[in-house]
């Protein structure tokens, strides 16, 4: 009887061995590639994620916008002095001449560009904040600026090719028939310059957005009361609403450099240089002509960035990133 209990107190089974101690459960290496993946691509995979929808979404606007922008798009006024059609107008054209699909027209050269590109920005940015050892704290202003430009930077300059043959897709004046064709058509017919061309304005366009986007958005949302942020209900409505702040004022800033890269991009011979179309646009329409297109594009830009940092921010909360 005494053995027995001596057997209970000790916790084993009667007439058994001893039970095999409980083994501790193996948690991953967190270094091994079969179980996790690096920061940086999990930041691209996140930033990939979060325009793709975005992109899709407001590509009607970015179709608006270009042909808003392109100096060969006029109408005749009853006093037939040449203007540039409304927004509506263009919509409505577009409407009747293409139908509703063609409001999605440059689609893929799009998601071509935005979707990696938006990738390469976020794990560019993710790197950069690494390095300066601010992974998971806040910018200052001047910070969220220098690391905006950097690596708005990086990700336009790989990816220029691909913004040309959006812009001439979206405007309606040149008919390629596939993303591989246009990339052919350009190098045969103007070589490396032609898949090149508008560098300069597109990182005088997005190299400040998105320094200046990053500035305003991280200073909002540094305003707002940390509960806020991190209460699951209105953590997203909070992400969205900085967004959209940051993106106007971001938007209106860089617009006349956006109207310069859709000109040289679209008359490469007629605009060899940012001057000369800087040139053409004051002597045609006056300052106002630098902020064509500034409705559809300030539409485009901050609800697209807005949805994509929010997207963002959600996916590296629940990946770890954050």
């Amino acid at each position: 009887m005494s053995h027995s209990l001596g057997a209970f107190s000790n916790g084993w089974a009667i007439d058994t061995t001893a039970p095999v101690p409980p083994v501790a459960p193996v948690t991953p290496d967190p270094k091994s590639p079969d179980k996790d993946y690096h920061p940086v691509f999990k930041a691209f995979l996140a930033g990939s994620f979060s325009g793709t929808f975005s992109t899709i979404l407001f590509q009607p606007l970015d179709l608006v916008k270009t042909r808003l922008q392109n100096p060969g798009h006029h109408v005749v006024a009853a006093v037939n002095s040449r203007i540039q059609p409304g927004m509506i107008t263009i919509f409505v054209n577009i409407v009747r001449q293409e139908q509703i699909v063609g409001l999605w027209r440059g689609m893929v050269p799009s998601v071509a560009r935005c979707v990696p590109g938006v990738g390469l920005y976020f794990s560019s940015l993710h790197w950069l904040k690494s390095k300066r050892g601010k992974g998971r704290q806040e910018l200052g202003a001047m910070e969220a600026v220098a690391l905006g430009v950097v690596a708005r930077t990086m990700s336009g300059v790989a990816l220029i090719p691909i913004t040309v043959i959006k812009t001439r897709y979206e405007s309606g004046v040149y008919k390629y028939n596939s993303l591989g064709g246009a990339l052919k058509a350009i190098y045969k017919a103007e070589g490396i310059r032609g898949l090149s061309c508008g560098l300069g304005p597109t990182l005088a366009r997005d190299a400040p957005f998105s320094g200046l986007y990053l500035m305003f958005y991280s200073q909002t949302k540094q305003a707002v009361p940390k509960e806020y942020l991190q209460s699951p209900a209105t953590a997203s409505l909070v992400h969205f609403s900085c967004g959209i702040v940051a993106g106007i004022a971001a938007s209106l800033a860089t617009n006349p450099a956006d109207v310069l890269k859709t000109n040289m991009q679209l008359y490469p011979d007629k605009f060899p240089s940012a001057f000369s179309a800087a040139v053409y646009v004051q002597q045609t329409y006056g300052l106002k002509g630098y902020f064509k297109g500034a409705v559809p594009r300030m539409l485009r830009r901050t609800l697209m960035a807005a949805m994509a940092w929010t997207v963002f921010e959600e996916i590296t909360r629940s990946i770890g990133l954050k």
